[in-house]
């Protein structure tokens, strides 16, 4: 009788535990795919084979033959910040634009000959040898496609297909090439194409990128539409709305007053001198007149 009780007090214990725990209810369990998949499918720019496409280490520009490029250009960095490509103050002499009747498709950062010149970032070395006006010059790809050119240098530091980091020391900085003067070119290419750097970058003590993710329009890579001896009024551009937009070109119209010269207008304008020659279809050498009418676009 005893041990009849024993066993209907256990099976009731067991009973109200079983309701309390919901052990008999099928338990039903939620996978969240997003969270995983959000994860796994991001690539990191290092993954990328960059020397998979016109990795030609004898040619300067080996994106000549390549299909045109589509503007906007959707440029990524993963850093906020470069390394500067030398360790001093950078003091830019000459800047991207149109100088004496030629494109310069750089920067020129001023140096003593035989100062460090370093990586900018993370990339491989695509060139590492003599150019015809550059001379010593050293090319680096990065994992964005990005190519950070090193030019008039007096001594290499690295050689072709060597991986290097950002920071990494590339050669010595000199007059090699047809360069006035010792001082590092520097020119940023994206697949071919020759961008303002100073839209890219900050030439400051702070060495910062402009912004993570930027919109280039044809207007940054083209010389003609800035001058060498300022720089140009910087916007970035942080969306693809905002680079369509930026496409529509403002016409206004500019009545010569007495005294004016190409010169004067380009600068009170915030203009170049070629790209008002290129509107109106004048030369350099035109005589203006008072009350002359210009195109002036922006």
């Amino acid at each position: 009788m005893l041990s009849r009780i024993i066993v209907i007090i256990i099976l009731l214990s067991i009973n109200l535990h079983a309701q309390k725990y919901d052990f008999l209810q099928p338990i039903t369990i939620d996978i969240i795919e997003d969270s995983i998949t959000s994860v796994v499918d991001v690539p990191k720019l290092e993954t990328i084979n960059i020397t998979d496409e016109y990795w030609i280490s004898t040619v300067y520009d080996p994106y000549k033959y390549a299909k045109e490029l589509k503007f906007p250009i959707h440029l990524k960095f993963k850093d906020s910040t470069y390394f500067s490509p030398i360790k001093k103050n950078k003091v830019i002499t000459s800047r991207y634009g149109w100088r004496h009747g030629r494109p310069h498709k750089g920067i020129d950062i001023d140096l003593v000959t035989g100062d460090s010149i370093f990586s900018m970032f993370d990339g491989i070395v695509r060139m590492s040898r003599y150019t015809r006006g550059h001379g010593r010059t050293v090319v680096v790809r990065h994992y964005n496609n990005l190519e950070t050119v090193y030019a008039h240098l007096s001594e290499y530091g690295v050689k072709e297909n060597d991986t290097v980091s950002k920071g990494t020391y590339l050669g010595k900085g000199g007059v090699s090439g047809n360069a006035r003067g010792s001082h590092l070119h520097l020119v940023i290419n994206y697949k071919g194409i020759s961008i303002n750097p100073e839209y890219l970058f900050k030439f400051d003590e702070n060495n910062q990128i402009r912004a993570k993710e930027l919109w280039i329009t044809k207007k940054w890579t083209q010389p003609i539409a800035h001058n060498s001896r300022r720089q140009s009024n910087i916007k970035p551009l942080l969306s693809e709305a905002n680079a369509i937009a930026s496409l529509i070109k403002q016409r206004s119209i500019y009545t010569v007053k007495s005294g004016d010269t190409l010169s004067r207008i380009s600068k009170r304008n915030n203009v170049t001198i070629a790209s008002i020659c290129k509107v109106n279809t004048i030369r350099k050498s035109a005589v203006l007149k008072i009350g002359q009418q210009l195109i002036i676009e922006k």
